[in-house]
């Protein structure tokens, strides 16, 4: 849902308002305070990719652009809390989160994966084909 609205002329709102849309649909709280992020020479630039937002809102994407989408969904609340040792975090409510992420650049107009989770599926003995619209094509 976030991958595909990774796209020439959408927005950052687009992306976040969908995973946001889906993963409230079900219940699930969706993180504010961490964000995916934009990715270049240096890991961690513009733009913040929020896993929420608004449609049509923030930076519009453009042909190259490449991107880390990594939404953290947690079974319960929102909400987070950080502890002393500056790298710990954990949900207020102390039900599970989940956090993964796929880094993802715009090629002709579409979003193209940078990263997969074959090797997860391959661990797992899992099959999965939700990853094939947005792998590159000969």
């Amino acid at each position: 849902m976030g991958i595909e609205q990774f796209r020439v002329g959408n927005r950052v709102g687009d992306v976040g308002y969908a995973i946001q849309n889906y993963c409230e649909g079900f219940g699930y709280g969706v993180v504010r305070e961490l964000v995916g992020h934009g990715l270049g020479r240096t890991m961690h630039e513009d733009p913040q990719m929020p896993n929420y937002g608004k449609r049509g809102r923030g930076k519009k994407f453009v042909e190259g652009m490449t991107v880390a989408i990594e939404p953290m969904i947690n079974l319960g609340t929102k909400d987070i809390k950080h502890y002393p040792d500056g790298w710990t975090i954990k949900t207020r409510d102390m039900k599970p989160s989940a956090h993964f992420e796929h880094d993802i650049a715009i090629v002709d107009g579409e979003p193209r994966l940078l990263s997969t989770f074959d090797y997860i599926y391959e661990v797992l003995g899992i099959t999965s084909n939700e990853e094939d619209p947005y792998r590159w094509k000969d």
